[in-house]
């Protein structure tokens, strides 16, 4: 008979989520993934697998709350609007000890670049999803379908530049411009 779980998986998991966040893939030991999860070892791979698997899920779950994030922020306010504030709380959601973090989805596809291709190739596929609501609420502003995928591009790549500058620790205010700046841009080419 298997012993019951005597932790709870969904607190590990989220306490990985941040390791794996903070720290990256490959700098995140096995031994501080224990610590951090404050489970053992047995635990660990009865409940994760591995630690790839773990990972695979803190991705997977990063990817769900930033997609459902984008999406609340695109539901209560008018699509280009949205956008911004999607842009401009990221900011204040990163104040909460998070600020030199980046993304997970971003640093993921940086780190595993050529070290283990379909890691970085899962964190670009959801990124590619991001991308993909940015141009739906693009094409809701009346833009044509070209446009709405050339703007969204634009947005993507500020969003990619925003998450690996916020590791150099620029301060949210020289975000905040580049931000105004970058969608006063976009306005403009609606």
């Amino acid at each position: 008979m298997a012993r019951p779980v005597e932790f709870d998986r969904t607190l590990a998991r989220d306490r990985a989520l941040l390791l794996f966040w903070r720290r990256g893939y490959q700098a995140a030991s096995l031994s501080d993934l224990l610590a951090a999860m404050e489970i053992s070892r047995s635990s660990f791979y009865a409940a994760f697998g591995d630690k790839r698997a773990l990972f695979l899920e803190c991705l997977d779950l990063f990817a769900a709350r930033t997609l459902n994030f984008l999406n609340g922020t695109l539901e209560t306010n008018p699509p280009l609007d949205g956008l911004k504030r999607f842009f401009e709380m990221g900011l204040g959601r990163m104040g909460d000890g998070e600020s030199h973090w980046g993304c997970l989805l971003v640093n993921t596809s940086l780190e595993m670049a050529g070290v283990d291709d379909a890691l970085s190739q899962r964190a670009s596929a959801h990124l590619a999803q991001v991308q993909a609501a940015f141009e739906a609420s693009l094409l809701k502003t009346g833009c044509s379908p070209q446009k709405a995928a050339d703007l969204s591009a634009v947005l993507m790549l500020l969003l990619e530049g925003l998450r690996v500058s916020s590791r150099r620790a620029l301060p949210p205010e020289t975000q905040r411009n580049q931000i105004h700046t970058a969608f006063r841009i976009v306005d403009a080419a609606l």
